[in-house]
C-alpha cells in the first residue's frame, strides 16, 4: 500500500510551478511501543483531564490554551484568538533563493521529507527544477506551512525526486557557548596526539548505515519472543567496573588492539600467488651464496 502524502501543494521557481507531494522521509513507527496496564487488572490505563483544583473531569470543549506570565497566573487564549493569527497556507512552496549547502550549519536541520511530482501535470517542469538544483550544487530555500506555522525549508536533488528538510529558527538553537566556554583549554603532547590519530586512522571506513543495528530494539524483539513462549527472564549479572588506566597507556594498548585486529583482518594467502615463490627462491639463493 502506497504511503499517504502530509502534505500536497505546489513548488514554484519563478513563473514555473508544479503540483508535488510531500511524504516524511523518516518513521518510528517500526521501533516497538508499549501500553500502559494495571498491574493487578491487566486492564489498559487512561487518562482523563481533570481540573487541577478541583479534581473534576473537564471536557474538551471547555478547555482553552493559557500562558504562564507568572507562578499561577496565565492569560487565556481563545481557539478563534489562535485563528485570527493563524498563518494561512497558500498550499505552495515558492523558492526565495539559492546558498551553497556547506554554508548551513547541520544544526539547523530538523525533519526531513521526500517530494515527488504530484501526477503526470508538471513532471517536466518538476524535472526542470530538480535538475536546476542539481547542476548548481546549491540548496534552495523556500517557506511551506504545516498545521498554521510556517517552516523554512531546504530544499536538494535527490535521485529522481528532491529531499527537503524543514529548518530550525534561530531561537530554537541554542547557542554553544553557553556549554563549550568552561571547557579548559589542554596543553596536548605531540606523541599522545599522534597514537591517537593512528587510532583514528585505522578505523576509517566507508558510510554504511546498514551495517549498524539496533541493539535495544532486538533484545526487546527477543524479549517478547522469549515471554510468549514462557521463558524466563534472567537480570543480567552485574557488569565490573573498568579499570582506571593511564591516558597514555590506554592509547598505546589500542593502536596494539587495532594492529592485532588487523593482523587477523588479513586475507589468507590466494592459490596461484607468485610472491611466495619468489620468497623462497631468494632464500635458496643466499643458502647457495652463504656456502
Amino acid at each position: 500500500m502506497a504511503p499517504r502524502a502530509y502534505w500536497k501543494g505546489y513548488l514554484k521557481l519563478s513563473l514555473v510551478s508544479c503540483p508535488i507531494a510531500l511524504f516524511p522521509a523518516s518513521s518510528e513507527r517500526e521501533k516497538i511501543s508499549f501500553h500502559q496496564l494495571h498491574k493487578q487488572t491487566g486492564n489498559r490505563i487512561k487518562y482523563r483531564k481533570v481540573d487541577a483544583e478541583t479534581g473534576d473531569e473537564v471536557e474538551s470543549a471547555d478547555i482553552i490554551k493559557g500562558y504562564e506570565v507568572g507562578k499561577g497566573e496565565y492569560l487565556e487564549i481563545a481557539p478563534e484568538e489562535l485563528e485570527a493569527i493563524a498563518i494561512e497556507s497558500k498550499r505552495t512552496i515558492e523558492i526565495d533563493e539559492f546558498v551553497p549547502r556547506k554554508e548551513i550549519d547541520e544544526i539547523y536541520f530538523n525533519n526531513p521529507y521526500y517530494i515527488v511530482p504530484d501526477g503526470e501535470v508538471g513532471q517536466q517542469a518538476f524535472a526542470v527544477i530538480r535538475e536546476a538544483i542539481r547542476q548548481e550544487g546549491m540548496v534552495a530555500i523556500g517557506k511551506v506551512v504545516f498545521t498554521s506555522r510556517e517552516h523554512v525549508i531546504a530544499l536538494e536533488a535527490r535521485d529522481k525526486g528532491l529531499l527537503g528538510v524543514t529548518l530550525r529558527y534561530p531561537y530554537e538553537v541554542r547557542k554553544e557557548e553557553e556549554y563549550f566556554d568552561d571547557i579548559p583549554e589542554e596543553k596536548l603532547p605531540k606523541d599522545m596526539l599522534d597514537l591517537a590519530k593512528h587510532i583514528v586512522d585505522s578505523k576509517k571506513a566507508e558510510w554504511k548505515p546498514e551495517r549498524f543495528e539496533d541493539q535495544y530494539e532486538d533484545a526487546l524483539k527477543e524479549l517478547l519472543k522469549k515471554k510468549q513462549s514462557g521463558q524466563k527472564i534472567e537480570a543480567p549479572r552485574d557488569r565490573e567496573p573498568s579499570k582506571v588506566i593511564n591516558l597514555m597507556d590506554a592509547l598505546r594498548r589500542s593502536v596494539e588492539t587495532e594492529r592485532a585486529g588487523g593482523e587477523r583482518r588479513k586475507p589468507a594467502p590466494r592459490a596461484g600467488d607468485h610472491r611466495a615463490p619468489k620468497k623462497a627462491g631468494r632464500s635458496s639463493a643466499r643458502a647457495k651464496k652463504a656456502s
